[in-house]
């Protein structure tokens, strides 16, 4: 088993926490109503849950560990709903063509940052409980 470098553990985090709190910041600053924020906050919790479960998904089909089909399938479709919801959200936004392109960055960051940090967590803990590493 190969333990995550601290410098990627913290570099995953790093962007997590980038994406999350950037596109939270241009929603406080935004010119928009508070259920428009708070759609495009519900889709950028969405698209991390579903991107999360995805990546669960597919290192326990790597590690033999049963997962349906259809969850699985599940997974794909949820993480593909958060991003047509975030892009149709956008699309159809009047805002600049810059703002929308910092959202779209920003979901893609956090989205990003949330599949690594939960890939890291699982490989230090299997670093963690391996016989090699007691």
């Amino acid at each position: 088993m190969h333990k995550p470098s601290g410098a990627f553990v913290a570099a995953s985090w790093v962007a997590l926490l980038a994406g999350f709190l950037a596109f939270l910041a241009g929603l406080w600053n935004a010119n928009m109503q508070l259920n428009e924020k708070v759609y495009y906050f519900t889709v950028l919790l969405y698209g991390l849950f579903a991107a999360v479960s995805l990546q669960k998904s597919v290192r326990d089909r790597l590690e033999d560990i049963p997962v349906t089909g259809l969850y699985f399938g599940i997974c794909w479709l949820s993480l593909t709903i958060a991003a047509l919801l975030l892009g149709v959200g956008l699309y159809n936004a009047t805002l600049a063509l810059s703002e929308k392109g910092f959202y779209g960055m920003a979901f893609i960051l956090a989205l990003f940052g949330a599949i690594a940090v939960q890939k890291n967590t699982r490989d230090l803990n299997a670093a963690r409980n391996s016989p090699e590493m007691r």
